[in-house]
């Protein structure tokens, strides 16, 4: 029997070497002076030397970090053999997560594992990590790709992302201040987002076999094109609005909706009463639920149903804030009770 290499096995380290290098240029193009290491070592390193500088004025910097992926939304873009959002997704389920305390982004570190690479795949999807890196503000230090034969198929991958924030002490947002009377504000989202969709697929799919690239009369395009709508990243507005006004609470409304992302932060004894005649719920909403015979509160305890983020503040405040920004509206109000969320419908 003849030899049998590591390539033979499925793993082909040469192609991996060489996807390194076709991505460094992308890669660099989110780097600024504080990156200190190029693409390819083992580490990244990011130097803190600025703080001091021009917003970044801190006593007490503190470090904080998140995590997450991209969930089944990966089984649509495989599907159609779409990737080069995916990774604008994977970079904004991460820093919307770290904005809602008040961090402002540093850098982003992906993981890549695939059954094998496929390059033209593997950079559409790296191509999407910067461009969500560029939103959000932030260098991509550093990454893993993994070639998995066995554990994907030809095709597949899996996605999961780190990123890391700094925020002052004293400007950390967490919640403690809410209380009776602070009114909720909603920042729109720009679809489905990143969660819900085994729901999503289950419901269109499998129950519904509708074609990927069909347009249904609710929709301004395909299901493809809407369901691969990236998540929007927030970072920007949230940093506008945490410089001149006082954010008592942030919620990053993912999966487990309303019930689960503003519930977390309320305090005890304090209850979110929210009217979801307040907002424009998107029609791909409307049309899962209506094809699913879903109803509303499994909705809501899935899907952002067009609300990507809630703030809590004080009424003038609130009334300040929706007055300079358009498209945030007042969604509902605090009051006393058990910390439950109740929504009207």
């Amino acid at each position: 029997m003849s030899s049998i290499t590591y390539r033979a096995a499925g793993v082909d380290v040469e192609k991996g070497n060489r996807f390194v290098q076709e991505i460094k240029g992308l890669v660099r193009s989110t780097f600024g002076p504080e990156v200190l290491t190029d693409l390819g070592g083992f580490s990244g390193l990011f130097s803190l030397n600025f703080i001091g500088g021009p917003g970044f004025e801190m006593r007490e910097p503190i470090l904080v970090a998140t995590t997450d992926g991209v969930g089944t939304k990966l089984k649509i873009a495989q599907m159609v053999n779409r990737h080069e959002t995916i990774g604008i997704d994977l970079v904004a389920m991460c820093a919307n997560d770290l904005i809602t305390c008040g961090a402002r982004p540093l850098f982003f570190l992906d993981y890549f594992a695939t059954g094998q690479l496929e390059l033209e795949q593997g950079k559409a999807i790296i191509a999407g990590i910067v461009e969500g890196c560029r939103q959000a503000k932030m260098a991509l230090i550093a990454g893993e790709t993994a070639e998995m034969p066995g554990v994907y198929a030809r095709g597949e991958y899996d996605l999961a992302g780190f990123a890391v924030g700094i925020v002052d002490r004293s400007s950390i947002v967490d919640a403690s201040r809410i209380q009776s009377g602070d009114i909720v504000l909603g920042i729109p989202s720009a679809g489905i987002h990143s969660n819900g969709y085994s729901l999503v697929r289950k419901v269109l799919f499998e129950v519904h076999s509708v074609d990927p690239w069909e347009y249904s009369p609710p929709l301004s395009e395909t299901y493809a094109g809407e369901l691969l709508k990236p998540t929007r990243i927030y970072v920007d507005l949230i940093m506008e609005l945490l410089a001149t006004y006082s954010i008592k609470g942030i919620s990053h409304i993912t999966g487990g909706g309303f019930p689960d992302k503003l519930g977390r932060i309320l305090p005890e004894r304090c209850q979110a009463i929210l009217d979801s005649r307040a907002w424009s719920i998107p029609p791909v909403f409307r049309l899962i639920q209506t094809l699913g015979r879903i109803p509303p509160e499994e909705m809501f305890r899935t899907f952002n149903m067009g609300i990507g983020m809630a703030l809590v503040t004080d009424p003038p405040t609130g009334e300040s804030i929706v007055q300079h920004f358009e498209e945030i509206k007042i969604i509902g109000r605090i009051a006393e009770g058990e910390r439950n969320v109740h929504i009207l419908y």
